[in-house]
């Protein structure tokens, strides 16, 4: 398992520290898009909305290529291999004038720092196993969840006291703490027995033998709807706040009262997978997401925004569902992938990340001057994921398609 001398907290801490990374290198980000767009040029305000995104979509992309060659080369030197490509990216992002280039970079940064992201998945998938293993990987996923109760903050510091290049430089420094204290304190964790020659067949093998286990699968695409509907939130947030509703001051508040509801249901569910199974809370969780969403559709569907409080209500409710939907769907995933566990890793962050880009920018593009496309996005994202839900028969053992 685990050096004895390696403590279960650090263990948790430190992969949660990784996941951290990525989420900051998103969230600080929000408060300057105006900011940064300005300096780039950008025609369209929505444009902005593609810095978001488009990490994600090297998120996905990235991940594909560090998660097969985890099995063969362990995790550690995957991770060291995606922070040095997050430093060349977030190079061209502090010094280029262009947005396509920009766009790039973010891209690049989305690629480097899938490594980090997968390989902390990979890793708690070697050390544990079961709903335990869904517990810690609540707790670790809790990290990049409440990062945003504090970046949006930080980014807007950052930005009032400095320029917007500052949180590109503050996010770098952070992320060469976080991997000297992982190259100093955490042990490989794949074992030797469960390393896969490298070969270029791997790619293949393995996802050959991902596509066969039905529950992983499913699970992989239940998590792409549902990150696709938390992403189109993410990338509109500072749109929907500071110009339809006019609280561009109070944004980073705002944006950080959201996530401590996520963190603190992410916590919850941390203690109560243990005792009530995965399956059951995730199939509570989600039809609890799907009914506050026809709710709103329903009270307002003249497309009139409602007060701020009630639009806070209403998105508390469907971040506490998605709060019990986030972890779990990936641990259901990973349940089945112990033996492949680096590419299964890969493979389920990157077709949820390749289905929740499009979903995100497809539906961003609606949200205008009114946020009812965003619940509607919630509804018909959530139903799809309860069709699919329904596909999955709680198993005895795990079946294959």
């Amino acid at each position: 398992m685990e050096n004895q001398k390696h403590t279960q907290l650090e263990f948790i801490v430190m992969m949660a520290a990784l996941m951290s990374i990525v989420a900051l290198s998103i969230d600080a980000v929000l408060p300057a898009l105006p900011e940064i767009g300005f300096h780039l040029s950008t025609e369209n305000p929505n444009d902005n909305q593609k810095l978001i995104t488009m990490i994600f979509l090297g998120l996905g992309i990235g991940q594909m290529l560090f998660g097969p060659l985890s099995d063969s080369f362990g995790r550690k030197p995957i991770v060291y291999a995606g922070f040095f490509v997050f430093i060349i990216a977030s190079l061209i992002c502090l010094t280029t004038k262009s947005f396509e280039m920009m766009i790039f970079g973010r891209v690049l940064q989305g690629i480097g720092l899938s490594a980090p992201r997968t390989m902390s998945i990979a890793m708690v998938r070697d050390s544990y196993s079961g709903d335990y293993m869904a517990k810690i990987l609540s707790i670790v996923v809790m990290a990049f969840i409440l990062v945003p109760v504090i970046a949006p903050t930080l980014g807007q510091f950052l930005l009032h006291h400095y320029n917007w290049k500052s949180i590109f430089v503050f996010t770098l420094i952070f992320g060469i703490l976080v991997m000297l204290w992982f190259w100093r304190r955490q042990p490989e964790t794949l074992h030797s027995k469960h390393k896969i020659p490298f070969r270029l067949a791997i790619f293949k093998t393995g996802t050959i033998a991902f596509f066969k286990i039905r529950p992983a699968v499913i699970y992989t695409l239940l998590s792409g709807f549902i990150t696709g509907s938390f992403m189109v939130y993410l990338s509109t947030s500072q749109q929907i706040f500071e110009e339809q509703y006019g609280l561009g001051d109070l944004f980073p508040y705002i944006f950080a009262s959201m996530a401590v509801a996520i963190g603190f249901a992410t916590y919850i569910n941390s203690t109560l997978v243990v005792k009530y199974g995965m399956r059951r809370i995730v199939h509570i969780a989600l039809i609890c997401f799907i009914v506050v969403a026809l709710i709103y559709i329903i009270l307002f569907s003249s497309g009139r925004n409602p007060s701020i409080l009630t639009f806070l209500i209403f998105l508390a409710f469907q971040f506490t569902c998605i709060a019990f939907l986030f972890g779990n769907y990936r641990a259901l995933a990973m349940e089945p992938l112990g033996h492949i566990a680096g590419i299964g890793a890969a493979l389920n962050g990157f077709i949820s990340t390749i289905m929740a880009v499009p979903i995100a920018n497809y539906i961003g593009s609606f949200v205008n001057t009114s946020v009812l496309p965003l619940f509607i996005g919630f509804f018909i994202t959530g139903v799809i994921c309860l069709i699919l839900f329904y596909l999955i028969k709680k198993p005895t053992t795990l079946r294959s398609f």
